[in-house]
């Protein structure tokens, strides 16, 4: 398959006619300037040095290499180029802990900060390893695959944020597991799973996780971020913490008993991460006494530059058009290369020149429109992670493509990472100036919205749409269903404030009703103990029965009591950091 990569450069081409048909015009004025002077035949015996054919032949031969010259500027591509790699080293994925705990700022800047500070370092040390990185709170997925690509994994490193994960919790056992499974095939390699946390487990099964990674050949490390003191969690732009359902302030502490049993069941070792460097000293040399071994790394680039081969030919074109002397000279007696033509030998060299520079240029150069293309075709076949990774060098190379964010919007949204994929669509909708391509990322930032049952949000994304492109049925369908649907929810939402307003009535009408009955018992007592006063000779059997039916009483109001009370509560606890 051949193609060119910017072909814009192709209409440099229209200089060819243009130049033929001047010279065409030069000619011809040139022979009836000449005709003027004598007889052409005449003249040809009083020339015998002038050639009537070699400049023809030096003109075409420019022509030619110029052509050559702007075909090399659209980079010709050809084919699919493979490349194989032999690195020695090992495979490490890194399981960050992104909740909102790790926000705390026990340890300086804060702990994710910290951890992110450390995985940099870490990477920094590596030449020949292959890295993979995964983010987990309550749930956990892929932020890199594991690759080789040292750039892309810093890259990826400075967008996490615990804002990226909208399910808030820790989830360890979801994260290990995951990493589990992430690593290569290869066998005889060392393998570790580090996992950065501050040991706040929320679900469990973290240790049973450990333990099934050790017995397939894998390292645990786990890196406790954090303080036993604890610290309270900020909440970015308020200036205040994190509060639990009791309305006090959450105090997030380093639990690192669990961290050292979770290194321990996944055959690795428990390193407390502090204000220094100690901790990474350590991991360092953890890392270096697993096994290493020799793998093959598979390079693929869609196409093959082509340009060389033009290069090649226009300089040999533009070498035989300096040889080549506008009067003949069959002895090559006097071989002068710039004589009587010092101008045209000074264009040429320049043309050299331009020819070198214009393979320099064309091998080097990587633009964000490539990364697009190679992402789009990633896309199409599904690997959604390499797509994204496409995507922001894209973005990395130009921050102002607006094609580059809408389609890493796209790759995140494929990947269920709708906060960032809903950023990615602001940003494109911001830097987009075609009003279609616009609307798109409105309309997907809807389809977002719509999903997680945020309908206020969905329908302020698809009115800004339709603003945009008001033929869009599928947009307005939308819209009308997300109106339907924010009504019903609202319908809902009254209804259990209406039904919990009932409950509160309930137990205000069941409280006076008590305290109603308390009065009346109280009555009855007085009035008992005023008949006891007013007879003192009352009988033992009768002093019994009364009391006995003050306390059959009692019974009957305490029941009604519990009854009373007993109303179905229902009471959600959720830890969100």
């Amino acid at each position: 398959m051949f193609r060119f990569e910017d072909p814009i450069y192709l209409w440099l081409l229209v200089l060819i006619p243009i130049l033929a048909l001047v010279r065409f015009v030069t000619f011809r004025s040139r022979k009836k300037k000449l005709r003027k002077f004598g007889d052409p035949k005449l003249l040809r015996e009083l020339m015998p040095d002038v050639s009537r054919f070699r400049p023809s032949v030096k003109f075409w031969i420019l022509q030619a290499a110029l052509a050559l010259l702007i075909v090399m500027l659209a980079r010709p591509q050809m084919g699919t180029k493979i490349s194989h790699e032999k690195r020695t080293g090992i495979e490490t994925i890194i399981a960050l802990d992104i909740s909102n705990s790790m926000r705390a700022e026990d340890i300086v800047p804060s702990r994710l900060d910290r951890s992110k500070m450390m995985v940099e370092n870490l990477v920094d040390h590596f030449t020949n390893d292959k890295i993979g990185l995964i983010v987990f709170a309550g749930d956990a997925f892929i932020q890199l695959p594991i690759t080789s690509d040292y750039v892309s994994a810093k890259m990826f490193l400075s967008s996490i944020d615990p804002s990226m994960i909208a399910t808030q919790g820790t989830d360890i056992a979801a994260a290990i597991n995951m990493a589990a499974n992430s690593f290569t095939q290869e066998e005889g390699i060392g393998k570790a799973i580090i996992v950065i946390t501050d040991g706040e487990d929320h679900e469990g099964g973290a240790l049973e996780a450990a333990e099934a990674a050790k017995k397939k050949g894998m390292r645990v490390y786990v890196l406790g971020v954090g303080s036993a003191n604890g610290a309270p969690i900020p909440i970015p732009g308020t200036g205040d913490y994190m509060k639990d359902n009791t309305g006090n302030t959450v105090m997030s502490a380093l639990n690192e008993e669990m961290c050292k049993q979770l290194a321990a069941a996944g055959g690795g070792v428990y390193i407390h991460v502090e204000n220094n460097s100690a901790a990474q000293q350590q991991l360092d040399n953890e890392l270096d006494k697993l096994s290493k071994k020799e793998t093959s790394t598979t390079v693929y680039s869609d196409y093959d530059e082509q340009f060389q081969a033009f290069g090649i030919l226009a300089l040999l074109l533009l070498i035989i058009e300096i040889c080549i002397f506008d009067r003949r000279n069959p002895l090559l007696r006097r071989i002068s290369l710039f004589k009587k033509e010092s101008a045209t030998g000074a264009v040429r060299l320049l043309m050299i020149l331009f020819a070198f520079h214009c393979s320099l240029f064309t091998a080097t150069a990587q633009t964000d429109r490539q990364y697009i293309r190679q992402g789009n075709k990633q896309f199409e076949t599904g690997d959604f992670a390499n797509a994204e990774v496409s995507y922001r060098k894209a973005l990395e190379k130009n921050p102002r493509n607006p094609q580059a964010a809408y389609n890493l919007g796209n790759a995140l949204m494929a990947q269920k990472k709708d906060s960032a994929a809903v950023a990615q669509f602001e940003s494109a909708a911001k830097l987009e100036t075609n009003p279609l391509r616009k609307y798109q990322s409105f309309h997907n930032m809807g389809v977002i919205c719509q999903q997680h049952k945020m309908y206020g949000e969905a329908i302020e994304a698809y009115k800004n749409a339709l603003r945009l492109n008001p033929n869009d049925d599928e947009t307005r369908y939308n819209l009308v269903l997300c109106k339907h649907q924010q009504q019903k929810q609202n319908q809902n939402q009254q209804n259990q404030q209406n039904q919990q307003q009932k409950q509160d009535q309930q137990k205000k009408d069941d409280k006076q009703d008590q305290q109603k009955q308390q009065q009346d018992q109280q009555k009855k007592q007085d009035q008992q103990k005023q008949q006891q006063e007013q007879k003192p000779q009352m009988s033992k059997e009768n002093a019994e029965q009364l009391l006995n039916a003050a306390i059959q009483n009692e019974k009957q109001t305490q029941e009604r009591m519990k009854k009373a009370q007993q109303q179905p509560q229902r009471r959600s606890i959720e830890k969100n950091w």
